[in-house]
């Protein structure tokens, strides 16, 4: 068996308390009355209507715009993919075809203090037709104008994906955040002629949501391959709000609020509460019975549990960098609970093969190596079926330009969009925990158990559950 130093116990031990703790607490300064987050925590979570409220709005088409059920559909499924875009999967959109109304309720930001439903409603990119126009010719309100008025050269039907990436920017090596665009053939040959045009002397290509202009970068080269950059004074946020602003996709007519009402939460926090305090009574509950069960290996589970937890915990707060905050639904705290289950059952399974190899008579080095070997098959089969599962829920229910969606599109093309939320969530939280399943209860569970059989005091069988006779 590869020895592991003792001092990796402490080292992947303390790592993965400290990981736990910073995933629920956070870190954030305060100066007056302005706080800046460094690290997001468990408040940072955006919960569902059902526990905090939200808001609910109607829209309806411009006074004179005669629209059809399709075209509603169509603007319905647009709001869908907007909201999951921006990590909000707790929501309801449905259309009312006999008076043109398109209904959207959706949960709270987790900062909002003020719950003004007006300025809640603009984080749906203000409901806006996006375009991509020539030049940055404005009147004095900043509506376009000129040859920007009358030149539109994409339009959000064109784009077919824009992402926040990092990386080099210019010729002389610098490197920062920028986004990403990708064009559908039906832009390709627009953008350029456009592009080549518009390069000889750097002209500019401003991207508006209806008359706000949201992007003007000018054009350095021509790009005739459907793919382009877009570089400026990024950071990691704008890039992605660019991003999510020009993935929201083209609706077929304009939207106008007609009315908007907050939504009292059917729930409320108290219900959370309650739901938190019960989670930590049966994860303590969890770790007692680990721990009387196994023993060593048992306390060493309930460590691995606990990354485990923080770990789902960093996926939703927006935590790891490029990934924004999540709305946790019911949906999404079953996800969570299987993969806490999931998480368990790895333990457990490893923790019996150690004792049995070590009441076979094995030395407690071979029973270890042994132990995690002959679990891992079942593990990896077990983890990698829910994984698959979650991939294929993302990807069906999840924004139809992700990554799952993408990779899924041969068999996704054959169907219609099916963007929904709930699943997503579901589909989400139970991905995460498996991952981390794989990294907290068979990767970091492997390096504190083998170290920490090394220390003399822990060379007996009886603290791996063996028999006191072997």
């Amino acid at each position: 068996m590869k020895r592991v130093a003792k001092p990796v116990f402490f080292v992947v031990a303390i790592l993965t308390i400290v990981f736990t703790v910073l995933s629920m607490t956070g870190i954030s300064t305060s100066y007056a009355d302005i706080k800046t987050t460094i690290i997001k925590g468990v408040s940072d979570i955006r919960w569902g209507i059902d526990i905090r409220g939200g808001v609910d709005v109607t829209f309806t088409p411009p006074e004179g715009t005669e629209a059809d059920k399709e075209q509603l559909d169509s603007a319905a499924q647009v709001m869908k993919q907007r909201l999951v875009t921006l990590g909000i999967t707790d929501y309801e959109v449905y259309t009312d075809d006999n008076s043109d109304r398109i209904i959207v309720r959706f949960p709270w930001k987790s900062d909002e203090t003020n719950f003004d439903a007006k300025d809640a409603i603009q984080e749906l990119g203000d409901t806006a037709v996006l375009t991509f126009r020539e030049g940055y010719e404005v009147d004095d309100t900043g509506a376009p104008t000129g040859v920007t008025a009358s030149n539109i050269i994409l339009e959000g039907s064109d784009v077919d994906n824009a992402e926040a990436v990092y990386g080099q920017l210019d010729s002389s090596g610098n490197t920062g955040w920028m986004v990403s665009l990708k064009l559908k053939d039906s832009g390709k040959e627009a953008f350029a002629e456009a592009t080549t045009r518009l390069a000889e002397d750097n002209g500019v290509i401003s991207i508006w949501m209806d008359d706000t202009c949201i992007s003007y970068p000018s054009v350095n080269e021509a790009i005739t391959n459907g793919e382009a950059t877009i570089t400026g004074d990024f950071s990691q946020e704008s890039a992605q709000e660019l991003a999510n602003k020009i993935n929201g996709g083209a609706l077929p007519f304009e939207l106008e609020t007609e009315n908007y009402s907050t939504i009292d939460p059917t729930l409320g926090t108290g219900a959370r509460d309650a739901m938190v305090l019960a989670g930590v009574i049966a994860f303590i509950l969890i770790c007692i019975f680990m721990i009387t069960v196994y023993r060593l290996p048992g306390f060493i589970a309930c460590i691995a549990l606990a990354g485990q937890v923080g770990g789902m915990i960093a996926s939703l707060t927006g935590f790891f960098p490029g990934m924004s905050s999540f709305t946790l639904t019911i949906p999404g705290i079953a996800g969570i609970i299987l993969s806490i289950g999931m998480g368990v059952d790895a333990n457990i399974i490893t923790a019996e093969r150690i004792k049995e190899e070590i009441n076979s008579g094995k030395s407690i080095d071979g029973a270890i190596e042994l132990g995690y070997q002959r679990a891992f098959s079942a593990i990896f089969d077990g983890n990698v079926t829910c994984i698959i599962v979650a991939i294929i829920l993302m990807g069906t229910f999840g924004p139809p330009d992700s990554f799952f969606a993408v990779i899924m599109s041969p068999l996704l093309s054959w169907f219609p969009p099916s963007t929904e939320g709930a699943i997503f969530s579901f589909g989400y939280t139970l991905f995460t925990g498996m991952i981390a399943n794989f990294v907290f209860g068979v990767l970091a569970s492997k390096y504190m158990t083998k170290p920490i059989s090394r220390f003399k005091c822990f060379r007996h069988p009886k603290f791996y559950g063996g028999r006191a006779d072997v």
